[in-house]
């Protein structure tokens, strides 16, 4: 599975003179966690997250005001608060590798680009929503990528807890071999494998 098959598109940008409280705005009334942040161009220049645009702009609560709060002054524009530069891959990017990347940097979202034009974004919550899908869904969709490539009434597809088993009809290693390519890039697919029904029955 790519990052074309789960990125938002098209995405939601601001750009940098983009007010702090316009961005929150957008960030509430979508729940977005991010928003990237484009030039002129529509080149990806920084990013704006939920973190960005609290930092410094709730006052303390004057009852307490003995408790020490960070004395930073909120930004008025995107510009103020963005990261920048902002980490991005492209839509051809491996979802496991997307994943870890999220993981690793420990953020929430990743802008896609081509070249350096955001086209999409891909957040945790993305990827949550796929690893959640019903096992009837995902056995739809790879019964209908398999029956495209050959024929109907050739497969047989279980599915459990994402991980799809396929049944082929004719004994073709080939074949097999991309029908487990062709699961894997569907949405919900956490593993698949392929087996000829001939050796199955022996079983």
């Amino acid at each position: 599975m790519r990052a074309r098959d789960l990125m938002t598109a098209p995405v939601t940008t601001v750009r940098p003179w983009t007010s702090a409280k316009e961005a929150a705005e957008l960030l509430s009334v979508h729940g977005f966690t991010a928003l990237p942040v484009v030039d002129d161009d529509g080149g990806l220049i920084g990013i704006v997250t939920e973190a960005d645009l609290i930092r410094g702009r709730i006052p303390a609560d004057p009852r307490h005001a003995h408790r020490r709060h960070d004395a930073a002054v909120a930004g008025e524009t995107v510009g103020d608060v963005m990261t920048s530069p902002a980490t991005a891959m492209s839509s051809g990017t491996d979802i496991a590798d997307l994943c870890q990347a999220l993981v690793d940097a420990r953020i929430r979202a990743m802008p896609i680009v081509d070249g350096s034009a955001v086209v999409g974004i891909v957040t945790r919550g993305d990827v949550v929503r796929t690893l959640a899908r019903e096992d009837t869904d995902i056995a739809r969709d790879v019964k209908h990528r398999l029956e495209i490539y050959g024929g109907g009434g050739r497969w047989k597809i279980d599915v459990r807890d994402g991980h799809v088993h396929i049944t082929d009809l004719y004994d073709d290693d080939t074949d097999r071999h991309v029908a487990r390519l062709l699961a894997l890039a569907v949405p919900g697919v956490v593993a698949a494998d392929t087996v000829y029904a001939g050796e199955e029955q022996q079983r």
